[in-house]
């Protein structure tokens, strides 16, 4: 079913209402009220477990649905969530083993469409933005857990995944292998997700969406794994941590308060070829970095925060947010692992390989967000490699008002240059968002595949994306998709989500 921009506003009218703030209300100010930030445990997301599995598959069930949860202290706030928590539970899986998923859409109220960001999954179950689950229906997202990294599961319902994914529609997905598992790098608790987000707040406790004038939402309160600047005690060791940028709209720039480096080992397609020392890193939405933090060195008692710097055009309520969460070094622990000086195998692509170039220009026409003076149709593709085809794509931001991460569907990419330069050390590796920073021109090399059919690409300042920065791609079968037997579908024709109630998995 296809529907007009027009009928996406009014159906989330309709079933979410205005989460705007409303006369009389306040912003909580809750950065200014704390005297101390780090008062509030760090925790992690539950692991999701299967609700059953056999020789192949994994079986999972999230329900969406609104919830009333404390964030922050003694205040309730409502929250559009998978399993009645934000983030989300987080699944993880093994490279080799396929999962189902079945994302319910029973009590929330509004339609939805789930992407599993950074999964090469055929087009019917990639989330595609007109592929609307609605209230009182559901969807099995088929997922085929080909590579190793760190990945996320979002809503990117049609003009509204800022809104949705704000609300709480978040959580991550790790799929490991047994090469990446043979390494001694930090394992079990020593490896720990941060899902990074910022929010703000009316003074009952209830989120406050703001996207000034369909330009971006910025809060002052920064969330780590669904808790406001959190303590999290650590052992006087190495830890791993996989972080992903959740916000809507905002940038960091991640240190650490001692002046020491972060060892980065991971971007968004898993490890990287060599781990990288750097004293700060730029992080764009959607964007993950792994990284290593050796606590061996500090004395207990040492507390250790991370910081951020915030980048250009970006809102830091006169420095609020320019912490994330601390460190409190407690204990004393054993340590067997380590940080080899090689990864994983890393073959870059070339230039000379490429058989075409593309050039995507990012911009603000009319108030609205365009790629190459375009808004989003769904009857409009705007680029169509063969299937194998190795492609050159110049991402093009020419403001210096506003950034753009720009994020492709379906495949892997590497950075051959930002504006004629080498793309920053952290940045070497696979990676499916790229960072377009003011009057940025950054030129990206990717092999187009394993599947075929439409995929859409977009900027991850979700805002941006609803109102109206995506387009799409296609594609084309050949000789070497036949053989392969990925063979694409129409995402919005086959496996159309079903009504409630749900058969068992």
């Amino acid at each position: 079913m296809k529907i007009t921009r027009r009928e996406a506003l009014k159906l989330g009218a309709l079933a979410g209402g205005s989460l705007l703030l409303p006369a009389g209300w306040e912003r909580i100010g809750y950065a200014q009220t704390v005297p101390n930030k780090f008062t509030l445990p760090f925790r992690r997301p539950p692991v999701l477990q299967p609700v059953r599995s056999d020789a192949q598959t994994d079986y999972y069930e999230i329900t969406m649905r609104k919830a009333q949860v404390e964030i922050l202290p003694g205040k309730l706030s409502e929250i559009w969530s998978y399993n009645g928590i934000t983030p989300g539970p987080t699944i993880i899986q093994r490279v080799g083993r396929q999962s189902v998923v079945r994302f319910i859409n029973n009590t929330l109220g509004r339609p939805t469409s789930t992407h599993l960001h950074g999964m090469a999954s055929l087009p019917q179950y990639d989330g595609y933005a007109e592929d609307l689950i609605f209230p009182g229906y559901y969807k099995d997202y088929y997922y085929p857990n080909n590579r190793a990294a760190t990945i996320w599961y979002h809503d990117h319902a049609i003009h509204h995944t800022a809104r949705n994914v704000y609300m709480g529609l978040a959580g991550m997905y790790i799929v490991q292998d047994q090469t990446e598992l043979d390494l001694p790098l930090p394992k079990g608790e020593y490896d720990v997700p941060l899902i990074i987000q910022d929010k703000q707040f009316a003074t009952n406790g209830k989120l406050i969406f703001d996207d000034q004038g369909e330009k971006s939402q910025f809060g002052d309160v920064i969330v780590v794994n669904g808790i406001p600047w959190p303590r999290m005690e650590v052992a006087r060791r190495k830890y791993r941590f996989r972080a992903l940028n959740g916000s809507i709209s905002r940038s960091y720039q991640l240190s650490l308060s001692t002046g020491d480096p972060l060892i980065v080992i991971g971007t968004d397609a898993g490890l990287k070829p060599a781990p990288v020392a750097v004293q700060s890193f730029r992080f764009g939405m959607a964007e993950r970095y792994e990284f290593v933090i050796d606590f061996s060195k500090y004395p207990i008692g040492t507390q250790i925060v991370l910081k951020n710097t915030s980048p250009k055009n970006n809102e830091d309520y006169s420095g609020r947010t320019n912490a994330i969460m601390r460190f409190d070094v407690v204990r004393d622990a054993t340590d067997d692992s380590s940080i080899p000086s090689q990864l994983r195998t890393f073959t870059p692509l070339l230039a000379s390989q490429a058989v075409r170039t593309r050039e995507f220009r990012y911009e603000r026409t009319n108030g609205l967000w365009v790629t190459n003076g375009k808004v989003w149709d769904a009857n409009r593709v705007d680029a169509a490699p063969q299937f194998g085809d190795i492609e050159i794509w110049r991402l093009y931001n020419n403001s210096g008002g506003w950034f753009h991460p720009i994020h492709l569907h379906l495949i892997d990419c590497q950075i051959l240059d930002r504006n004629g330069k080498a793309p920053f050390p952290y940045e070497v590796g696979w990676k499916d968002v790229f960072y377009v920073g003011e009057n940025e021109s950054v030129r990206v090399i990717g092999k187009f595949g394993p599947n075929t059919g439409k995929y859409m690409q977009h900027c991850h300042n979700t805002v941006h994306e609803d109102h109206d920065m995506m387009n799409q791609f296609e594609v084309l079968q050949n000789s070497l998709a036949s053989q392969s037997g990925n063979i694409g579908q129409d995402p919005i024709a086959a496996a159309r989500p079903k009504q409630l109630p749900a058969p068992p998995l």
